[in-house]
């Protein structure tokens, strides 16, 4: 499913590149939540990253971590949210943002086999290191799910070169060090980064982290294979909800054509 979606993002709406927007799972609540994903899919999303909120994002900048504190504090469970994954998983690809600590309470088969269940294509653990991750690994492939691996400017060729061996779905390029946010430039190094993983990887590579306009995913799209927008799309959906959400997927969208 996740091959597919980047494959007719460029032979079906004539794109260079897949467009995955992520959001907060259960912000600014429930139901927008879920239209603000419908919306995302309507608006021309290719896959959606769906972030389950969790008390200590490490990953995460100020945006999503707000969002994701407001989320929890308004009652969110991991099991709402693949809620929400129901919802929308139907008409696209959604990979699950989970911190490790969220599928290690709820068990790994158990957690795998219910998102599974929920339509989910796929798990990012931004937590939880690669040479870790075999037994999770093994779980997901028994679910029919892809744990895609992230990899960041700093990895080293050796782990890059294992990470690519193991990897699934596709590769998530993390295009510089430190934590999600909305940047007013992309990293002049990010084209040798990607080259770095292609060289590793047969799979799709998507590069994320300081992506937030059309300018920035048009450039990212010269280079990699899809691009992930998170903290200027959680944003949105605060300020605007499900039709801010779609108004800029949409214009995102046409920046990739």
């Amino acid at each position: 499913m996740i091959a597919e979606a980047f494959a007719s993002a460029r032979t079906e709406h004539g794109r260079r590149a897949a467009l995955m927007p992520y959001l907060m799972g259960g912000y600014p609540d429930l139901d927008t939540s879920r239209a603000s994903c419908e919306a995302a899919a309507e608006a021309g999303a290719d896959l959606i990253e769906l972030g389950v909120p969790f008390s200590d994002p490490l990953a995460d900048g100020p945006v999503i971590h707000a969002a994701g504190t407001e989320a929890l504090a308004a009652g969110v469970t991991p099991d709402d949210v693949l809620g929400v994954c129901e919802a929308v998983g139907g008409k696209l690809p959604v990979v699950l943002m989970v911190y490790a600590n969220v599928v290690l309470g709820a068990g790994l088969d158990a957690y795998t086999a219910r998102a599974a269940s929920a339509g989910a294509a796929g798990l990012i653990v931004p937590d939880l290191p690669w040479n870790e991750a075999a037994e999770l690994r093994v779980a997901c492939d028994s679910a029919g799910l892809a744990l895609v691996p992230l990899v960041a400017p700093t990895t080293t060729d050796e782990r890059l070169a294992a990470i690519g061996a193991d990897a699934r779905g596709f590769v998530y390029t993390v295009s510089l060090a430190g934590t999600t946010g909305e940047r007013a430039e992309l990293p002049p190094d990010l084209p040798r980064a990607v080259q770095r993983v292609r060289g590793v990887t047969d799979l799709p590579v998507a590069v994320g982290f300081g992506i937030s306009t059309g300018e920035h995913a048009r450039a990212v799209a010269e280079v990699a294979d899809g691009v992930i927008v998170g903290s200027r799309v959680v944003r949105a959906a605060g300020d605007g909800g499900a039709a801010a959400v779609g108004s800029l997927v949409r214009e995102l969208a046409e920046a990739l054509r």
